[in-house]
């Protein structure tokens, strides 16, 4: 039976929509052409959410060729990925998440050298929700600090793509494609394959939005002393709450751009403070600094 004829034949049907396993396109960049560079997009599952508490337990890591101008992506090369036993216990909700179990990991190691030497060469590195490997990775291999960084979650508009959400699979899904989820290797490659294949509105490849705003100066705003009630409000608005004793404020923030800082203050004066007398502090975050814990 032809699989592929049967695929065709549904997809020119309104009332049908064809998925297929994600295949990665292999970069086969014609030589000479200066606007093409290399990115890392990296992927961590680790056994939870804090970086001073929890280890990571799977690095992947998949090189791809973009062009700088227009942003297209021309494929990816060889790649990396690797198993790592943690220091402490990989739970039940963990291995149920990311599909990886203690005896997987037993014994196994990853040399951060090996990740710092595989990472060299790359001009930026990527990751869906950078928010949450950037501190992880740093911790761990400290080549990942001095990197720009950029985020395919929060530094593409996907509505504007004529997608909804921001969850990978189902981006993925919406795009046309599936993989297994939740192992890091597929998923850099599924984030790769998205952006390689999506345009916004104007035509636009979707990953020049990315790299226009990953070039761009954002601003931290740090809602201090922010009502506890309204909590899920600011969750809900993608601030993080910085639990940590460094120097920095024990309070919600959220990083944007220099067009949406006004913006952001008026809304935190309104709905947040209902005051104009707000202690709100503003920090300008340079673009190596995106996403890191450490400004």
């Amino acid at each position: 039976m032809d699989y592929n004829l049967l695929a065709e034949q549904l997809s020119s049907s309104d009332e049908h929509r064809v998925l297929t396993r994600l295949s990665p396109v292999i970069a086969d960049p014609p030589e000479g052409d200066q606007d093409l560079r290399k990115a890392i997009f990296v992927d961590t599952e680790t056994t939870g959410l804090d970086p001073s508490l929890d280890e990571i337990i799977e690095i992947g890591m998949v090189p791809f060729i973009y062009n700088a101008k227009s942003g297209e992506i021309v494929g990816t090369l060889p790649s990396f990925n690797a198993l790592r036993e943690p220091g402490c216990a990989i739970t039940p909700a963990i291995t149920e998440i990311t599909g990886i179990t203690p005896e997987m990991v037993s014994g196994k190691s990853i040399d951060p050298n090996d990740v710092r030497e595989f990472m060299s060469g790359a001009s930026l590195v990527v990751a869906h929700n950078s928010k949450f490997d950037r501190p992880f990775l740093e911790k761990f291999c400290p080549a990942f600090s001095l990197a720009p960084w950029a985020c395919s979650l929060e530094d593409v508009p996907w509505r504007e793509a004529g997608l909804s959400g921001g969850q990978l699979q189902s981006l993925a899904l919406q795009s046309g494609f599936f993989y297994d989820a939740h192992r890091a290797q597929t998923d850099c490659h599924a984030a790769i394959e998205l952006m390689r294949r999506t345009r916004l509105r104007d035509g636009t490849h979707s990953f020049l939005s990315l790299l226009t705003k990953g070039r761009t100066p954002h601003f931290r705003i740090w809602a201090i002393s922010s009502p506890f009630s309204l909590k899920d409000i600011l969750k809900a608005r993608r601030y993080r709450f910085n639990y940590e004793e460094d120097g920095r404020p024990r309070a919600w923030y959220v990083d944007k751009p220099a067009s949406e800082v006004q913006t952001e203050i008026d809304y935190l004066h309104k709905e947040i403070y209902q005051t104009d007398a707000s202690p709100i502090v503003v920090v300008k975050i340079e673009p190596g600094d995106r996403f890191t814990n450490r400004v």
